[in-house]
């Protein structure tokens, strides 16, 4: 059985809806994880927001007009009047819990239910499209299945039991139905796996079920080479590692969630990156093989806080990076890069939540420097550090100010920290030096 996963912009019209009915009615019997429809988790971002600052008014705006929104797509999907009416009394009772909200007090918890509601939405009204196409399919509530421990990692023995319950009692079905993004926490209260999160769904899934293989279909052919937002004529790589796939998605390529490898590694499950408005091109497909070596993609990540600790105890000092790092552990605050002297460390993190108590505690034993507004750059590809061609990526240093490189720590991996407003330059110039010089 294969798991399919489609994100907001492929069910963010009726016609894109048709475009994944087609795409999913071939016989074959397959999970599907649906996305909120495109546009829906953004308001329900907002109404929580509102919420939050203790403005019901403009909740109830913008609840209202998501509300219009849902209503005009129903009318245009369901022809057929009893599930017309069935679907929009469903819709109806979500908006009616959405403005129940508006008058409670913010929490976390309730932020939470809020934003589950735009998969609880897209589900529903999809799988109610099916059966007026007369499809055999059936819904598998997410949150009967799908959950995570105290440390906010899958739970894989829950969800594989639970996986096959719900699947037992929803009966014999071609298409089965579910949530991505939403899950249950370790309390049981509604939680989800953050933004993106519907491809993290689809891969758990499938390593729970030992899928013949996950598909991730978007709105774009496969993992690009380099970022096309901003750099001209890029082109989709066919065949990625599970290293190098999970390198780019943590360094900023946007197509996947960073941690959607990881569950299928073990297993060599293979994930293949499809495009919804083009399903005959071939994509990218991600697995255990391996191809040619050197360079083949670059991405960026943004947000990035560049901290450098200096202190002449370094000297000759043994444990000094062990009582940064516990800093760094107590705030629970995950490191990107790090580079060292014999009397400084300079490191990177993406999280700033807890950065004013960090810099507190470094402050008790060294001097530090902050540079905010940074980006790391990041190169991948197979061996990559011993390619023959990889020396020519540092032409890149005469252009563009380095403030650091990571180079080394993995052999699928060159990383270099840039201001940010600096990136689409770095971006352009990356591109122009090595993809015509690297065979992909």
């Amino acid at each position: 059985m294969k798991v399919l996963k489609f994100g907001g912009t492929s069910v963010g019209s009726v016609k894109n809806m048709s475009n994944v009915k087609s795409i999913i009615n071939d016989g074959n019997k397959k999970v599907v994880v649906l996305s909120a429809m495109s546009g829906t988790t953004n308001a329900l971002v907002a109404i929580a927001q509102h919420i939050q600052e203790k403005n019901p008014h403009e909740a109830l705006e913008n609840i209202n007009k998501l509300h219009e929104k849902y209503t005009a797509t129903i009318n245009e999907l369901l022809q057929e009047k009893t599930l017309n009416y069935n679907v929009k009394s469903y819709v109806n009772d979500v908006f009616d819990f959405l403005i129940e909200c508006t008058y409670k007090t913010h929490t976390q918890a309730l932020e939470n239910k809020i934003l589950a509601q735009g998969e609880l939405l897209s589900t529903y009204m999809f799988n109610s499209y099916l059966a007026q196409e007369g499809i055999s399919a059936a819904l598998l509530p997410a949150l009967d299945f799908m959950r995570i421990d105290e440390h906010k990692e899958p739970n894989f023995t829950y969800i594989e039991e639970k996986f096959a319950e719900v699947i037992k009692n929803a009966g014999e079905a071609e298409i089965y139905i579910t949530q991505g993004f939403i899950c249950l926490d370790a309390d049981d209260d509604i939680s989800n796996l953050q933004r993106g999160g519907s491809d993290y769904t689809a891969t758990i899934i499938g390593a729970a079920i030992k899928a013949e293989e996950v598909q991730i279909w978007t709105d774009i052919d496969g993992m690009h080479n380099n970022d096309p937002r901003h750099v001209e004529n890029t082109r989709p790589i066919s065949n990625l590692s599970f290293d190098e796939a999970a390198e780019l998605a943590y360094f900023g390529a946007k197509i996947l969630h960073p941690q959607t490898i990881s569950p299928v590694r073990k297993d060599q499950i293979p994930v293949r990156l499809k495009n919804t408005m083009d399903p005959e091109a071939y994509g990218t497909l991600i697995s255990e093989e391996t191809s040619e070596n050197g360079v083949k993609a670059i991405a960026a990540k943004d947000n990035i806080t560049a901290i450098k600790i200096k202190s002449g105890r370094m000297l000759q000092a043994h444990g000094f990076l062990k009582r940064v790092f516990e800093i760094f552990e107590v705030y629970e605050t995950a490191i990107d890069m790090i580079t060292t002297s014999e009397v400084a460390v300079s490191l990177t993190i993406d999280d700033d939540k807890n950065l004013t108590k960090i810099l507190s505690e470094l402050e008790k034993f060294s001097t530090v420097e902050v540079d905010t507004n940074q980006s790391i750059v990041c190169l991948v590809g197979h061996a990559v550090v011993n390619h023959q061609d990889t020396f020519k990526l540092f032409q890149i240093l005469q252009d563009v100010k380095i403030r650091m490189i990571s180079y080394g720590g993995s052999n699928n991996n060159i990383s270099l920290l840039i201001d940010t407003n600096k990136k689409i330059t770095t971006l352009q110039k990356l591109n122009n030096y090595l993809f015509e010089l690297v065979t992909l």
